[in-house]
């Protein structure tokens, strides 16, 4: 049997990313056709176990630092400050992201929340960290256990340098004293989703990096993601079964003048495995190979691919990206003078994910807020320069005082919400959400719209992970901002192509790619 003629899984060979997209839409005829029913004797274990490996427990004391989550979330540290975060800090930004922060007792066992909001509170996003010598921590990879707040080494030494070369050199990275590594566990989050997951790699990685980076603000530590790297070469530092597990991106924290190089004895590049043992998530699994197809074809193989894809950032934040000017009237932000100051550790606490929303007005300074902060850039290497941003935003307004019920464009460069028509949408709006009583109830709906074609020629299949990774951190700051506002959000599942035709003609040739409700969380009364 010949293989010549088989397309080696190619960036450049966006078939893939469109294929995956559109097979993973819903629509309302999907939803009826393709029911879906959970074994929840086979549900996985929603962490990571290395049974042979010894736990060093994280201090587990959280430190306020104080900052105000509305400042934490919109603030980035410049990136050549000089800052290593120690064991401490190290512990806080691993609890506030990925920690667990509450747990509710039901029939069958209980739930784990986490300190990120996650599709379905299956947390399959696991984090790794690759450090030099820190106060408190010896060099290392480790793995992070959330259920005993604790870390397990995988290997010592210093292997920053693999990351360093895994990057094409991206400076950030080369000059972190810690660089975190999340990755995606396929079937963890699949036995709900199936074929979706992929999506929610990106929303799940996406709040969790939210958090993180908000705290690393808090800290004064600068913090930088990267979505470019040799999948191969980092895959295999942390030894994860790439049929399961892959790295989905990278977050560099702190910076040192001093690079790896200098101050660590050589590693041989050649990362040898491991071969540890897991406990297996549940007793069978099953695979849905578009997702591992979709990762493939996204994969970049060599340091060169990685430089080449880095250097095309900038184009996006060309003419062809802003948005026509606005041909209807706009509404301009309000100042800010009168923001909550709950400190960012307070909201993290507090954050939950609304289950039922009040139909109670939120006021139009609220909404300001939430679209402002939410919006002041990532920093990222496919986002350049600062403040660029792939998705746009949408807003269905139910009950903003001071606004017409409508349906608005959001414009971040220039704070203002455009409206597109005037009108009671409530009921399109729980329609377009999945059926669902959130969006409906909600105060507002915020929709997340992006330019995949564009998105797709100018980064290959990997502008993908990259646009729902944004959406996840953009995401992950609308439910900081909210909380921090004492109101509710939750994110939200839609039917794809049905949005896109509600924002039509304004929205006209996007994809819809992710939605979060914003609102008044109503009290529920406990199930007697």
């Amino acid at each position: 049997m010949t293989h010549h003629h088989m397309a080696v899984p190619n960036n450049l060979n966006l078939e893939a990313a469109w294929s995956y997209h559109n097979a993973t839409r819903h629509s309302y005829a999907s939803i009826r056709s393709h029911q879906h029913f959970l074994d929840f004797a086979n549900q996985p274990i929603p962490f990571k176990i290395y049974p042979t490996l010894e736990l060093s427990r994280l201090p587990s004391e959280v430190r306020q630092t104080g900052a105000a989550a509305l400042s934490a979330i919109s603030t980035i540290i410049r990136e050549q400050t000089n800052a290593a975060p120690d064991l401490n800090a190290i512990a806080q930004l691993l609890y506030l992201s990925a920690g667990i922060t509450r747990h509710r007792k039901y029939p069958g066992g209980e739930i784990y929340f986490r300190a990120a909001a996650c599709t379905g509170a299956l947390y399959e996003v696991e984090l790794y960290l690759v450090c030099g010598d820190l106060a408190g921590l010896p060099s290392g990879v480790y793995h992070f256990a959330p259920a005993e707040f604790g870390l397990r080494k995988l290997r010592a030494g210093d292997h920053r340098k693999v990351l360093v070369e895994a990057t094409a050199n991206e400076p950030a990275i080369a000059h972190a004293p810690l660089t975190m590594v999340c990755t995606g566990t396929y079937w963890r989050n699949a036995w709900k989703y199936q074929e979706r997951t992929y999506r929610h790699f990106g929303w799940d990685n996406g709040t969790l990096l939210a958090n993180l980076i908000a705290v690393a603000t808090a800290f004064g530590l600068p913090a930088k993601i990267a979505c470019g790297f040799v999948d191969a070469t980092v895959n295999r530092l942390l030894d994860v079964d790439t049929q399961r597990e892959v790295a989905f991106s990278l977050v560099a924290l702190g910076h040192s003048s001093e690079l790896p190089s200098q101050t660590a004895p050589p590693v041989a590049t050649e990362v040898s495995p491991l071969g540890l043992e897991t406990v297996p998530l549940s007793r069978h699994e099953i695979d849905y190979p578009l997702m591992r197809e979709m990762h493939a074809a996204s994969s970049l193989h060599s340091p060169e691919e990685v430089a080449a894809w880095r250097a095309r950032a900038p184009l996006v934040s060309t003419a062809a990206r802003k948005l026509p000017p606005p041909t209807a009237p706009v509404v301009p932000p309000l100042s800010d003078s009168e923001t909550p100051a709950d400190s960012i550790e307070q909201v993290i606490l507090r954050r939950g994910s609304s289950r039922k929303f009040a139909r109670t007005p939120i006021s139009l300074a609220q909404l300001s807020t939430l679209l402002d902060r939410a919006t002041r850039g990532v920093p990222a290497d496919f986002l350049d320069p600062m403040g660029s941003q792939l998705n746009q935003l949408y807003v269905i307004a139910h009950a903003v005082e001071d606004l017409d019920a409508g349906a608005y464009v959001f414009h971040h460069d220039r704070g203002l919400l455009e409206c597109l028509k005037k009108g009671d949408f409530r009921a399109q709006a729980g329609y377009l959400g999945l059926e669902q009583q959130l969006p409906a109830d909600a105060a507002v709906d915020i929709f997340f719209l992006a330019d995949l074609r564009l998105i797709l020629q100018h980064f290959g299949n990997r502008g993908y992970r990259a646009v729902q990774l944004e959406a996840g951190i953009i995401g992950g700051k609308l439910y900081l901002a909210a909380y921090a506002q004492r109101l509710g959000a939750t994110g939200l599942t839609f039917y794809d192509d049905d949005v896109i035709q509600f924002f039509s003609p304004h929205a006209e040739g996007k994809s819809a790619i992710f939605l979060v409700a914003v609102g008044h969380s109503a009290r529920q009364k406990p199930a007697a």
